[in-house]
This record gives C-alpha cells, sequence and structure tokens, in this order.
C-alpha cells in the first residue's frame, strides 16, 4: 500500500474528504477527530501543519504535526512532531501509520529539528507499542496526562 501514499495539505476541495476520515469506534477515545485538529490549525497557524493521507485519490488517515512551539510556555524549549494521527479501520496495519511519522520526521527535519516528539494516551489498548517500534523513546514527561516519546532524527533513516 505505501507505494502509492501521499500527503496534501487541506483545501475547499479536499476538506470533506478529510473531514470523513474516522478511526475506529474503539480507537475514539486516544485521538480527536478531524474537525477538531482542523478548527485547532485555524487557531495556531503558525505550528500546525495538517494533512490529508491519501492512497491514490483514497482518503486513508490525516495527521497534523506541531512545529517548532513553545513546550513549557517559557520561550526556551521549542518542539516539533506528531500531534494527530487518524488511520481509517481498513487502512490500519498497511503501513498508512508509519508513512505519517516518516513523512512528520521529513518535514522535521527539512526544517532543521534534531527530534521529533508525540504524545499518548497511556493505555494497554493505546498506540504506545506502535510509537516504540517506530524508535520514540520514553522522555518521562507527561503533557495534558499523556506520555511524551522523543524519536531521534540524526540517526533515523
Amino acid at each position: 500500500m505505501t507505494g502509492s501514499l501521499r500527503l496534501v495539505p487541506i483545501t475547499p476541495a479536499n476538506i470533506e474528504m478529510a473531514l470523513a476520515v474516522q478511526v475506529s469506534p474503539d480507537q475514539e477515545r486516544f485521538v480527536s477527530p478531524v474537525v477538531k485538529s482542523l478548527a485547532e490549525a485555524y487557531v495556531h497557524p503558525q505550528v500546525a501543519w495538517p494533512r490529508l493521507i491519501l492512497d491514490g485519490d483514497r482518503p486513508v488517515g490525516f495527521l497534523m504535526a506541531f512545529l517548532d512551539i513553545d513546550w513549557n510556555g517559557k520561550g526556551v524549549d521549542f518542539r516539533s512532531g506528531l500531534w494527530r494521527l487518524n488511520v481509517t479501520p481498513d487502512a490500519q496495519g498497511r503501513g498508512v501509520g508509519r508513512f505519517a511519522v516518516e513523512s512528520v520526521a521529513a518535514e522535521v527535519k527539512r526544517r532543521g529539528g534534531t527530534q521529533m516528539y508525540v504524545t499518548w494516551e497511556p493505555d494497554e489498548d493505546g498506540p504506545e507499542g506502535f510509537y516504540l517500534k517506530l524508535g520514540f523513546q520514553l522522555t518521562g514527561e507527561k503533557s495534558g496526562g499523556q506520555t511524551v516519546g522523543v524519536l531521534d532524527l540524526t540517526n533515523h533513516a
């Protein structure tokens, strides 16, 4: 599947496709719906990087990165990473999530970043295993009750 995956910006022409991206019902507690992400992107345009994930012309996911956010609000710790990842049930287990993470890593590196962050809800059914398998390391931090992971991009292909 990953050979035909691509990211596209959200536009008036594809917003309905983006809004139609939904995760399976048992995953809804772990990720906000696309509509909330797009609202947050609208009010944080300087740091939000929302993208629709297409397989050919079919929407299979949505991601939103955060780029150079002031992590603790003190102006000394600026971070970039994956803010949201929504993958349709029929596309899960087919490389879409990996493609999304690698795409955000490439964008962070393109902008000069050396680390990529992600947060997730700590739960045995949550995405922690997925992120750890991709090389994220636990930082020991919490952000809004969520676990924080970091990926070193200096050694990441």
